[in-house]
């Protein structure tokens, strides 16, 4: 079992599972839980699929070096992305994700459609359910393979343990929401998807370098990763630190202004 590959997995797959739940939660309250289900099992098989032959093909008849350099760039694009929403979300400049939100607006967005709840299959819940589910999964099979597929060729276990990981993300949310049958806004995502974004970035910046084979060599080789976590975490935390520091500037700029007005003045000095 590779361990790293398992934890990544299962921390970005967490977040995806949450939101895709928050859409399943809304169709079978709205619609009913068959039409929920069905999409959302019909979507995990698409998703199972793509991952048994995709993954496969990959390990087969791409080299691993080529494949590590190219992997390695989508993950550092692919982390960077979600790294970027969270320094914004950390540093004020733009709202948290909110699930309640969101599971309220799509249940008002179904409600005006005129759907009501019925015991049979109604094909909008089922394609509603389908569609979130597979779009959200994308991202998770996308991350199984590119993690699991980079470490093949050494381990031979790298697609099973990130699939392992994605697998116990998926049991879990699911669990935690058939309980408590509500969006699950206290998962801290907006956390969950910073340490994610860390971690794509510090894999795909270490496996890219590893693709070009003997032209570069990683210092103490596998142990140099939390190093290059390390650096992206201090890298993060300056730029939330300076985007804080901008915007209260910013602010304090705007306030001076306008107290600084002539018609402020005026105002001021009328009797």
């Amino acid at each position: 079992m590779q361990w790293a590959i398992a934890t990544a997995s299962f921390l970005a797959s967490a977040v995806e599972f949450v939101e895709a739940f928050t859409i399943v939660l809304v169709v079978g309250i709205t619609i009913n839980w068959r039409s929920s289900l069905l999409g959302a099992f019909a979507a995990a098989a698409t998703l199972a699929v793509i991952i048994a032959t995709l993954g496969v093909a990959l390990v087969k008849w791409v080299p691993i070096n080529d494949f590590r350099l190219v992997v390695g760039i989508i993950l550092i694009l692919f982390g960077l992305k979600w790294l970027k929403k969270s320094i914004l979300r950390y540093s004020g400049l733009k709202a948290l994700h909110d699930e309640e939100a969101i599971f309220e607006e799509t249940m008002a967005e179904i409600r005006a459609r005129g759907e009501t709840v019925a015991p049979r299959f109604q094909p909008f819940g089922v394609a509603l359910s389908y569609k979130s589910v597979l779009l959200e999964g994308l991202e998770v099979a996308f991350i199984v393979i590119t993690f699991g597929s980079s470490v093949t060729s050494t381990s031979g276990n790298g697609i099973a343990s990130a699939a392992v990981g994605a697998t116990i993300a998926g049991i879990l949310v699911i669990a935690a929401g058939a309980i408590i049958r509500a969006p699950l806004t206290r998962v801290p995502e907006n956390t969950l998807k910073f340490i994610v974004g860390i971690m794509l970035t510090s894999f795909g910046t270490f496996w890219a370098a590893e693709g070009f084979g003997n032209a570069f060599e990683w210092p103490l080789s596998d142990a140099f990763i939390p190093i290059i976590i390390a650096i992206y975490l201090l890298i993060s935390y300056c730029l939330v630190t300076w985007l804080k520091w901008n915007k209260q500037r910013s602010l304090d700029m705007a306030i001076t202004r306008n107290t600084s007005s002539p018609a402020t003045q005026q105002e001021e000095v009328r009797p």
